[in-house]
């Protein structure tokens, strides 16, 4: 069993014990009966008068010298049409993890950014913002934390799943036409090495973290299917052999595998930098990084090119057609212990930096709010391509592919940073060929859904 299960089961049972422990500011026996749909912004809650803390991800905005808009900003604003409720925001670092830590502890506050919790445990600690129904009129990627029909986490933002490149170095390469194949996108990364100074491939190997992202393209991206990832892949036996036709999860990973090895990257992957990257992928030191469109804002702020910081599809082709998933990213959820006051204020803020705050526009990501569809500049690559959010898991699966991930210890796209990094290593090392690795995965994975009684084809 992995350590993010293992802690959330840790969490699951204080919780049992009591669950006044996991309680927020002021713990209550009684919910407020508040949904997020009965908020009119402005005029719900004026009355209120609340002190809430809210635990997130982003240390970033923490800072005055942050390059976009700051938590100190956006509260500000906040605070001009709710002046009675204040928010204090603490950052994280290694967020996955001390998340997961602050929830077993119970000293997170009133709102936070879900961490990795089962589906089936998000009712322990987390207030329902309303039935699946009513918030899928609200928000998009309502079923993303949805249980029993119910929903506990609002996005705070939407991910399109592309690679971040420089235009400028594309244009001294001679690339003209964005690659829309594995084949293609190889081809052009030998012509940056050959014909610019920049990296062509940089992996970000060093921060761990950043070589999770690849888990985020094998899914509706390299097959054009919304039901891959949560309803196909669980049923799945050799998930990663070699489709053929370079589509799958062994087209998106061999990419990874193929620059490494071809000298595509950087010649010490063990010294990348994560913060350091942002400024060379903007001066032009670096061609390409994949990432979440997430990325784009900070690479543009990270110096004097934002212009020549782009995003482009993930260059995989389904059948003459390219797809991008789309999924949420770290979810706002509320405190189910804080008390009832508390609670209606944290709800109505969340729905605030939903709503008003044009946060997600902000930081170059999909808006979040259901009737919202102004897309940032970053996407003007995408217009040939369809935007794909994964179909939820079957009534009674949705936390099988947490389990088969805990099994077999692969942690697709739950943390699997490790099991990523060291498809670089095998690659730079030469000591073990991608049909080899990949055939381990394929075996790891098979066994943990026989050991799971899963039906597979």
């Amino acid at each position: 069993m992995n350590l993010k299960k293992i802690v959330a089961a840790g969490v699951a049972a204080v919780c049992a014990v009591s669950m006044a422990a996991c309680g927020g500011s002021g713990s209550n026996s009684k919910a407020t009966d508040m949904t997020y749909d009965q908020i009119k912004l402005g005029e719900t809650g004026k009355d209120i008068k609340a002190d809430l803390k809210l635990y997130s991800n982003r240390t970033d905005m923490l800072k005055d010298d942050y390059n976009g808009t700051t938590w100190k900003q956006y509260l500000a604003e906040f605070n001009k049409l709710y002046p009675n409720i204040k928010v204090t925001v603490e950052g994280g670092t290694d967020y996955a993890n001390s998340a997961l830590t602050r929830l077993q502890g119970g000293d997170w506050g009133d709102i936070m950014m879900i961490p990795a919790v089962d589906k089936s445990e998000l009712g322990n600690y987390f207030l329902s913002y309303g039935s699946l129904d009513n918030m899928k009129k609200e928000v998009k990627y309502a079923t993303d934390k949805a249980y029993d029909d119910q929903v506990y986490g609002v996005a705070s933002t939407g991910n399109a799943s592309g690679i971040v490149y420089n235009k400028k170095v594309f244009k001294e390469a001679g690339i003209d036409k964005l690659p829309t194949t594995p084949d293609e996108f190889i081809s052009d990364l030998k012509l940056i090495k050959e014909k610019t100074n920049a990296i062509p491939l940089y992996t970000n190997y060093a921060a761990g973290w950043t070589m999770g992202a690849w888990d985020d393209y094998i899914g509706g991206t390299a097959t054009g299917d919304a039901k891959y990832m949560n309803q196909t892949l669980v049923h799945t036996k050799n998930p990663f052999k070699n489709a053929g036709d370079g589509t799958h999860a062994y087209s998106v990973y061999k990419i990874l595998y193929d620059a490494v090895a071809d000298g595509l990257t950087e010649d010490d992957y063990s010294t990348t930098d994560w913060e350091s990257s942002k400024g060379k992928m903007n001066s032009g030191e670096i061609a390409t990084m994949v990432l979440g469109s997430w990325a784009v804002s900070q690479m543009q702020a990270a110096g004097d090119n934002a212009e020549d910081v782009g995003y482009m599809p993930f260059p995989i082709t389904v059948d003459g057609k390219q797809y991008a998933s789309s999924g949420p990213d770290y979810a706002f959820g509320i405190n189910k212990n804080s008390s009832a006051d508390n609670q209606e204020a944290a709800m109505i803020f969340v729905k605030w930096m939903t709503e008003k705050s044009n946060f997600a526009y902000n930081e170059g990501g999909i808006p979040i709010a259901a009737d919202d569809d102004n897309l940032p500049d970053l996407y003007a690559d995408f217009k040939s391509v369809d935007l794909i959010a994964d179909e939820p898991a079957k009534d009674g699966e949705e936390d099988l592919l947490n389990d088969l991930n805990s099994e077999s210890e692969l942690n697709l796209k739950n943390g699997g940073d490790s099991r990523v990094q060291s498809i670089v290593e095998h690659a730079a090392n030469k000591d073990q060929s991608y049909d080899d690795l990949v055939k381990e995965w394929n075996q790891k994975w098979s066994d943990a859904i026989d050991s799971e009684g899963v039906e597979a084809k």
